[in-house]
């Protein structure tokens, strides 16, 4: 099968979070699986900084709302990888230094930008001479390529039956801008309407993936179906739960390459299911790197965005409690002022108790996967979460919130599932920080009956989420956009 797979970011070429990742790693399980993938991304300014030989294929414009936007396409390997990277590349547009913002504030032209895009998008096959069976468009950056292909193409041979497949990595990011923006989109007046692009009075780019591809999915099986209820849908349940039949949920993988604690080079001693002696070594040497006594007590290890969204709020909150507890907690993250400085305070009240990193260095975040004895993660949403699985490679037990993806790969400590063997971690459902504490306590008693918490450990470390496993998953989802090329309704119909 033949991949058209268009993304805003790839990793190592341009990341700002989680979707680079994946555009980094499934097209190269997808190749693994015999499918021939190309990846379709922006030039970025700071793509040059890589220094990959790239190569010119050739120029074209694409015109919209009577401007033209000439574009470069241009072509290189991803890093150890068959997949092409064909590269976009217009400096009024992309040559700038950030992705989607410059401190801290969003590019005021990001409709244009990704409107063009996305357009551009639809020519590349026929640059490359190159006709695809399936088009894969990730969040909405790129989400426009559907209403084009829908308005503009869709009796063109190379695109009457091509499956058409959108990924939402992350409901809460919808690309909303004012209604009177719409006019610079260059599709029909009856596409700003509420069976398509028009949201409350102003243009959703998201929408145009969920209205107008034949098929949806997002990153868990659970996000699936918490995307379709008020509490998590952003407003857009109801579109959301009219095409329930076509919204799938495939938990993203995991690149055991970089993350396998037997090969880990930024360790101190490398360690497997086999052999646990390595782990300890490296609990050791993560609580000397962070200034904590070196203890046999339960190690905590927490690597987030200090916001609510990730429950920093419910861990704030418990942390007096938590400080009265025998028990080391070490935090790795930025985010919300006032969540540092919270922070940033209580380790000052408790010195030998208390590891607080602003920023982000991964290396200590593969330090702080391997030398932790848990990895709490309280969510208040998680369409997938890596560091939950990260963890359960690195036999590092989760703590988690119930929700998306995080109760999808995390098995609860219940007795029954101990006394199966099968539980990986333990999982809390209220957003509380009354709910949290008394699952820590509970893991901190497990953690003193040794046979079950190395059981519990091995079973994390033998499960699966490599992203081949999460290829397959998605093989399936090209074939059932293919079968249904024809697409969903057009405006204006129900």
């Amino acid at each position: 099968m033949k991949i058209l797979y268009a993304a805003s970011e790839v990793s190592p070429f341009a990341k700002t979070g989680g979707l680079a990742d994946v555009a980094g790693s499934l097209p190269t399980a997808l190749a693994r699986l015999g499918h021939e993938v190309k990846v379709v991304m922006p030039r970025y300014g700071s793509v040059d900084e890589i220094r990959q030989p790239l190569k010119s294929c050739g120029g074209f414009s694409v015109r919209l709302a009577g401007k033209d936007y000439p574009f470069t396409l241009w072509t290189c390997q991803l890093p150890d990888s068959p997949v092409e990277v064909l590269f976009l590349s217009h400096d009024g547009l992309f040559g700038r230094p950030g992705l989607y913002q410059e401190k801290g504030k969003d590019y005021p032209d990001n409709l244009e930008r990704f409107a063009a895009f996305s357009r551009a998008v639809l020519e590349v096959p026929k640059i490359m001479n190159w006709r695809p069976d399936v088009l894969h468009g990730n969040d909405w950056q790129t989400a426009p390529v559907f209403a084009y292909r829908r308005a503009h193409l869709s009796d063109d041979p190379p695109y009457r039956r091509l499956g058409m497949l959108f990924t939402i990595h992350n409901l809460g990011y919808q690309g909303l801008f004012p209604g009177s923006e719409f006019p610079k989109l260059g599709l029909p007046p009856d596409y700003f309407a509420p069976a398509a692009l028009e949201f409350y009075g102003k243009v959703n780019l998201l929408k145009a993936g969920l209205v107008f591809s034949g098929v949806l999915n997002t990153v868990s099986e659970t996000y699936s179906r918490e995307i379709r209820s008020p509490e998590f849908g952003y407003g857009l349940e109801g579109v959301l739960q009219a095409r329930r039949s076509d919204l799938f949920g495939i938990i993203n993988g995991v690149d055991y390459q970089q993350w396998n604690p037997a090969h880990d080079p930024t360790l101190v001693q490398p360690y497997d299911v086999r052999n646990l002696k390595g782990k300890r070594v490296c609990r050791e040497a993560l609580q000397k790197e962070c200034h904590l006594p070196i203890k046999e007590v339960p190690l905590i290890g927490m690597i987030t965005r200090l916001t609510a969204q990730k429950g920093m709020d419910l861990v704030i909150e418990a942390l007096d409690e938590l400080m009265r507890l025998d028990l080391q907690l070490v935090v790795l993250g930025s985010g919300e002022p006032e969540m540092e400085q919270k922070l940033k305070s209580a380790m000052r009240r408790y010195p030998e108790k208390l590891s607080v990193r602003i920023g982000f260095d991964e290396p200590l975040s593969h330090r702080i996967e391997a030398g932790a004895d848990l990895f709490l993660m309280p969510s208040r949403y998680e369409p997938c979460g890596l560091n939950q699985m990260y963890s359960l490679r690195y036999g590092t037990v989760p703590i988690v919130r119930k929700t998306g993806g995080l109760a999808d790969t995390v098995i609860d400590a219940t007795s029954s599932h101990l006394e199966a063997g099968t539980a990986t971690g333990f999982v809390f459902g209220p957003a509380s920080a009354h709910a949290l504490l008394t699952t820590v306590r509970l893991a901190m008693k497990l953690f003193r009956e040794k046979n079950s918490w190395y059981r519990m450990m091995r079973a994390g470390m033998a499960a699966d989420f490599s992203w081949d496993r999460s290829a397959k998953e998605y093989e399936k989802l090209y074939r059932l956009a293919v079968e249904k090329a024809a697409g969903p309704v057009k405006p204006g119909k129900t």
